[in-house]
C-alpha cells in the first residue's frame, strides 16, 4: 500500500518551487529578463577561487579510487578537524573533531539533530516567521512542531508566547538566525534571553532542552548587526551549517553539524548521527566536496551583493509606502502586503511578472518574502514594476 502520508504531501507542494518553476517556463515566453523572480533562495554570485582551485588540484593530482571512495561515516577526520579548528578561531569555542559530523546540508543536518533528541510524541518550538520545511523535517520524525506566533513589530523572539507554549514534552528548540524569511538576526539580548528562560526550565522539567540551531545564513550579515554566535551563549546547543550561501554551493550539498562540547551528551549525539544516518539514508556527503570545502573554511563568495540589493530595495519599498522590518542579513525581505490576502497581493504581483511568494505557509499571514538574490540591475530595474503593483492600491 502507497503510504498516505506522501501522497497527501503531493497536494501540498512547495509554493517556493513552484513558483519558481513558473517563472522558468514564463521566462521561455517573455525572456529571462522581463521576469522579476524573487521566488528561490538560490544564491547569485559565484564559488570563491579557493573552492575551484581545490577542485581542481584533487582531480589533476590525487588518486581517482581513493578521491571518489566513500568517506567515513561521521566525516573525513581531517575535514572534520579543520572545521573544528575554524569554529574555535573564529568563536573562541573548544570543539574537537569529535564534536563534527559532515552532513549533506542544513536540511540533513536538522533531519538528524531532530531525530536524535526525541521520540515520537516530543515537541520541537519554533519561531514564526519560519522556513515551511521544517514541518515535513520535524513530523517525520513523529515529534511534532509547534510555532510561537511572531512579534511583527520587530520579528525578535516573542517570549510571552514562547514561555506560555514551553511544557516538558518540549525536547528542542529550533531557530534559525540570520532568519529566512525574515532577513532578521537575532540579538545577543535575545539569544541570551533564550538561553536562560531554557536553562531554568530544563532544572523544571529534569531534562535537556536542545537549541538546534540553523545557521545557513550566519555569514551574510550586513555591517553594524550584532550577529551572536549562538552556541557561545547555551549549553546545549546543536549547530546545524550548510556552506550552500556562504560560498554559493546549494547544489553540492554539504554541511555539518557541531555539538557545543559544554553539552554533556556531545560525544553520544555525533556517534548517534552516524547510526541515525543508516536509517535515513543519508551515508555521508560526497567525499571530494568535503575536502575541498576543508580549504574554503575561511572564504566567502562576494556576499556583498546582498546588502546592496537590500539597501535599493528597503529604501525604495518604502517610499512607495511598503511597511518592512529592514533586514540585518540573508537575502531575504518580509514586507507587509497592501492587502490582508497575501495570496491575492501576489496573484497581482504575478500579473506584472513580479514573482513574490505570499507568507501564508511561513506562519504569518499579511506579508511577502522577496528574496532578492538576483543581479543588481535587475533589482533596479524592478522597481518601477513594484510601483506600479503600489499605484493598484492608491
Amino acid at each position: 500500500m502507497l503510504n498516505q502520508d506522501f501522497i497527501d504531501m503531493c497536494g501540498r507542494k512547495s509554493v517556493i518551487r513552484e513558483l519558481f518553476a513558473y517563472g522558468s517556463e514564463r521566462a521561455k515566453e517573455i525572456g529571462y529578463e522581463n521576469v522579476f523572480d524573487y521566488s528561490l533562495g538560490n544564491p547569485s554570485v559565484p564559488v570563491p577561487d579557493s573552492f575551484t582551485n581545490e577542485m581542481i588540484r584533487l582531480l589533476q593530482t590525487q588518486d581517482a579510487v581513493a578521491l571518489h571512495g566513500y568517506s567515513p561515516s561521521l566525516g573525513i577526520d581531517s575535514v572534520r578537524e579543520a572545521v573544528a579548528e575554524s569554529l574555535n578561531e573564529r568563536f573562541d569555542m573548544n570543539y574537537e573533531k569529535e564534536d563534527i559530523f559532515m552532513v549533506s546540508g542544513a536540511a540533513g543536518a536538522i533531519a538528524h539533530a531532530a531525530r536524535a533528541v526525541t521520540v515520537p510524541g516530543d515537541e520541537i518550538l519554533t519561531f514564526a516567521p519560519y522556513f515551511p520545511e521544517y514541518g515535513p523535517y520535524i513530523t517525520s520524525t513523529g515529534a511534532s512542531l509547534k510555532v510561537v506566533p511572531a512579534d511583527i513589530s520587530t520579528f525578535q523572539i516573542n517570549f510571552d508566547a514562547f514561555v506560555e507554549m514551553l511544557n516538558d514534552k518540549v525536547m528542542a528548540v529550533l531557530i534559525n538566525t540570520p532568519n529566512n524569511p525574515s532577513g532578521i538576526v537575532y540579538s545577543t539580548e535575545t539569544i541570551d534571553k533564550l538561553a536562560m528562560i531554557l536553562t531554568e526550565k530544563e532544572e523544571e522539567y529534569g531534562h535537556p532542552i536542545y537549541i538546534i540551531s540553523d545557521e545557513p545564513y550566519r555569514e551574510i550579515v550586513f555591517d553594524g548587526v550584532d550577529a551572536p554566535y549562538v552556541a557561545a551563549h547555551y549549553h546545549n546547543t546543536i549547530t546545524c551549517y550548510s556552506f550552500s550561501k556562504s560560498l554559493s554551493l546549494p547544489g553540492e550539498r554539504i554541511g555539518y553539524i557541531a555539538v557545543n562540547p559544554a553539552c554533556p551528551d556531545a560525544p553520544l549525539l555525533v556517534d548517534m548521527f552516524g547510526q541515525i544516518s543508516r536509517g535515513i539514508g543519508h551515508n555521508c556527503p560526497p567525499s571530494i566536496i568535503q575536502l575541498a570545502v576543508s580549504k574554503a573554511l575561511y572564504d566567502t563568495a562576494d556576499l556583498s551583493v546582498y546588502e546592496t540589493n537590500k539597501n535599493i530595495l528597503y529604501t525604495e519599498l518604502t517610499k512607495m509606502g511598503f511597511d518592512i522590518v529592514e533586514p540585518g542579513g540573508t537575502f531575504y525581505m518580509f514586507p507587509k502586503a497592501l492587502e490582508e490576502d497575501a495570496i491575492a497581493f501576489s496573484n497581482k504581483a504575478k500579473e506584472l511578472d513580479l514573482l513574490l511568494v505570499p507568507s501564508d505557509t511561513f506562519g504569518v499571514p499579511g506579508h511577502f518574502r522577496i528574496s532578492y538574490c538576483i543581479p543588481t540591475e535587475k533589482v533596479q530595474r524592478s522597481i518601477p514594476v513594484f510601483q506600479k503593483l503600489a499605484d493598484l492600491y492608491n
